[in-house]
């Protein structure tokens, strides 16, 4: 058996960045879109899905979220995403259940739903009462890729259907994988279930079926896996960082549990801070690595960095605040800095 190959915390961080586009912006479009979607964008905190394209993209306008490219759905862990329209059935099929009665449920709903809808847009609280069902319980039609969604952050979101996909599902899965260790990797079969809300055997099958693309490593946080394709990526030399980037709750970057997030945020402390028991804060990332947590309520930008930042940094975080592509807000944003702020 060949030795694992060790991988750095530097290199999996620049690794992860440059997979999440934020080390520079793309140029505006459709593709750009799709690429700054890869790994769908979770959007179940109103307008996160448009932060993290503004992130990613240059000229993102305050309606980039549902481009006519995109499209929402109950993706991973049943949550809100934004993914590209072309990705429906990786992120949908890619998660229906192995289970024969799990699966037949959901395939069930969607038929319900589609017959009670009849081409129409409706919000899912009064679809499902009409269907007389708990409404939460249409979430389960999201798999079958049937299924979208539109959720503006204020009522309730509108659900209608759309014709299946002739993408197999197994497929879609191993795509989802794919998908998977190409912007969160090192992963393990552990780690992709968690992030798909999927069975910890199905994710083994689907490591099983990448066997021959797969390369074994050694991380920080323990044994993992990368593919095999990206192995030049993670070997190759940190170049100039992204700068600042005012990540929303959720974001790619910084969506992991359990060991992965001490190669994040090394400190306990902070990454209590960033990963609290209720919603997430934002993320500020600067100079490559998270150095603070932010929040906003209204035209305030609250910010707690984690060090003092230079002058410089700190006028960076602030014109990058002015940018916010926020719908609704006509004015400009204040920026509150919290304890560690002064300049030097």
């Amino acid at each position: 058996m060949n030795p694992r190959l060790a991988l750095s915390r530097s290199q999996i961080i620049s690794f992860r960045r440059r997979a999440c586009c934020l080390d520079e912006r793309l140029p505006a479009g459709e593709q750009s879109l799709r690429k700054a979607a890869w790994a769908g964008l979770q959007d179940s905190v109103p307008r996160a899905a448009l932060l993290s394209i503004h992130a990613r993209v240059h000229e993102t306008g305050a309606n980039d979220w549902e481009h006519p490219s995109l499209v929402q759905l109950w993706g991973p862990r049943f949550n809100d995403y934004v993914v590209a329209a072309r990705d429906l059935a990786v992120f949908s099929l890619g998660r229906l259940p192995d289970d024969a009665a799990r699966r037949a449920r959901a395939h069930d709903t969607a038929e319900r739903l589609y017959a009670f809808l009849q081409g129409q847009k409706m919000p899912f609280g009064q679809a499902g009462r009409g269907m007389g069902v708990a409404p939460n319980s249409l979430r389960y039609a999201a798999a079958t890729g049937r299924v979208l969604l539109r959720w503006d952050g204020s009522r309730q979101p509108l659900v209608w259907t759309t014709p299946p996909s002739e993408m197999e599902p197994a497929a879609a899965r191993l795509e989802l994988a794919r998908r998977y260790l190409q912007v969160f990797g090192p992963g393990t079969p552990a780690s992709f279930a968690r992030w798909a809300g999927i069975g910890l055997p199905s994710a083994n099958a689907v490591w099983r079926s990448l066997a021959g693309a797969l390369t074994a490593v050694r991380t920080p946080a323990g044994d993992a896996w990368i593919l095999t394709e990206d192995e030049a990526a993670f070997r190759a030399k940190t170049g100039p960082s992204g700068g600042v980037r005012l990540l929303p709750s959720g974001d790619a970057f910084f969506l992991a549990w359990g060991a992965n997030r001490e190669i994040l945020v090394p400190d306990a402390r902070r990454q209590a801070e960033l990963w609290t028991t209720r919603v997430w804060p934002g993320a500020l990332l600067v100079a490559g690595e998270i150095a603070g947590v932010w929040r906003r309520a209204g035209a305030l930008v609250s910010i707690d960095p984690w060090r003092r930042l230079a002058a410089k940094e700190r006028a960076a975080v602030e014109a990058e605040a002015a940018r916010l592509p926020l719908p609704g807000i006509q004015r400009d944003l204040d920026v509150q800095w919290n304890e560690a702020s002064d300049p030097v």
